[in-house]
């Protein structure tokens, strides 16, 4: 029998690392080629992990919510046959991975495996994975010693790199555990207990519950979806991070609302592609783009990085009402057909929950359509590291002053607002209005007698 190590692969360029979410094949389970034996997560995008060879599942070296780094071994699966499945990829593994700390590694997992998850640490605000809860109860560490340890990983979350260097520094006295009760019953005993650490923490944590709970028994309570709690921490980050102004100007879509009235029947028979307003929209701003490129930038610290391609972010609504923003990679290359295409793949992968990691990275600009939902208007919160977004308000017909030779009358028109929220830290008001009106002249000087 061989042993095949099952990796994490690579999902794309900025995808460094993924959080386990489900186990769909438990030890002991046979797995065959392509079948999916595991579900991940990528801070936007969820995806299955499937397996490259047959086999029976021996090991799981991660739990579910352990944080795993793109190319680390989750999984040992046993083929039939006389030498390892991927010999080149173990090797490679071997060669470039520290021999100490793969060995400390393999012990701990092995411990983990050995022990009950009952230790309690739930009193604390910040999350830890189930591998680190593990380590942290047989190492035997408290709560309080837990939540000081420095975290490495994303949001500062405790790794199990983190927790192992912490116990050895400990173990070789490099930092002091914290005194036990049964260590200092002087001490202890001398302090009033109004003065004690717990006695504070539920304090602090009552003071940060922004509602009482009801407890009629009238409400429902349900917890945020991890979805949902990462594009909450996201919209706080950005309205913290970027100075927000927003510009509206009104645009006159009346020739367009007629072109595409007129062929969106013959475009869908000869492309096969339902002919939206979306990606003429999304021409009209890869062309604005290029015209003020101060726009396609991003800010890292005291640098602004002008950035070479155009890649326009489109936000979609998930059926379960949250949002992702699939991204259009190079959109100033695509001519109308090859825009209405990329558009609808997205969207459709979008709803499936079909896209990869790499399809929500790269992003310089991103645009909302905040009138599929009847609003007029809105001011969105800009996607980071970006600079600026633009929502698409609704197209509703009104009565506009129409200037003739002849002079002026009052006529029915179809308008819509475009509102553009950006980033007065780097973009100040002459350039942020001039690039939504440059929008707005592209979108009026639509040729009515175009193909497509």
């Amino acid at each position: 029998m061989a042993r095949f190590e099952l990796k994490l692969p690579k999902m794309g360029e900025s995808v460094a690392e993924a959080t386990i979410t489900n186990w769909l094949k438990e030890v002991g389970d046979k797995i065959e080629a392509d079948e999916a034996v595991l579900e991940i997560a990528t801070d936007k995008v969820d995806s299955e992990v499937p397996s490259e060879v047959s086999g029976i599942l021996v090991e799981q070296l991660f739990g579910k919510d352990d944080l795993v780094q793109v190319g680390q071994t989750i999984a040992i699966i046993e083929t039939e046959g006389g030498e390892t499945a991927n010999p080149e990829a173990v090797n490679a593994v071997q060669e470039t991975a520290a021999p100490a700390e793969a060995v400390e590694i393999e012990k701990t997992i092995e411990s983990v495996k050995e022990t009950v998850t009952s230790h309690d640490f739930s009193g604390s605000d910040k999350f830890f994975s189930p591998l680190v809860k593990n380590i942290a109860k047989e190492e035997g560490l408290s709560l309080s010693e837990l939540e000081n340890i420095a975290g490495s990983g994303k949001d500062g979350r405790v790794t199990k790199e983190d927790i192992l260097k912490y116990v050895e520094a400990r173990k070789s006295g490099s930092v002091q555990a914290p005194q036990t009760v049964e260590a200092a019953p002087k001490v202890v005993a001398e302090i009033p207990k109004t003065e004690a650490p717990k006695a504070v923490e539920p304090v602090v944590q009552k003071s940060q519950q922004a509602v009482p709970v009801s407890v009629n028994g009238a409400d429902e309570i349900v917890e945020m979806d991890r979805m949902r709690k990462l594009i909450s921490g996201y919209m706080v980050a950005s309205v913290q991070t970027s100075a927000h102004v927003q510009s509206f100007i009104e645009v006159d879509v009346t020739n367009i609302v007629k072109w595409r009235d007129k062929v969106k029947a013959a475009f869908e028979k000869r492309e096969g592609e339902k002919l939206t307003f979306t990606p003429i929209m999304m021409e009209a701003v890869a062309k604005a783009l290029k015209d003020f490129p101060g726009m396609n930038i991003s800010v890292d610290g005291d640098y602004i990085i002008k950035k070479k391609n155009i890649n326009l972010g489109m936000a979609a609504a998930l059926p379960n009402g949250n949002l992702i923003v699939p991204v259009i990679k190079n959109a100033d290359q695509l001519n109308l057909v090859g825009m209405a295409k990329a558009v609808n793949d997205l969207g459709n992968r979008a709803k499936a929950g079909k896209l990869k990691p790499d399809d929500t990275q790269g992003g310089t600009y991103t645009v909302t359509n905040v009138g599929t939902f009847g609003s007029v208007f809105g001011t969105p919160i800009i996607n980071q590291p970006q600079v600026g977004i633009l929502a698409l308000g609704a197209i509703r017909k009104v009565p506009a002053v129409i200037e003739t030779p002849e002079g002026d009358f009052i006529g029915i028109r179809q308008k819509m607002f475009l509102s553009h929220s950006y980033d007065h830290r780097v973009v100040d008001g002459a350039l942020g209005g001039s690039f939504v009106k440059r929008v707005a002249e592209y979108l009026e000087a639509f040729d009515v007698d175009r193909d497509f």
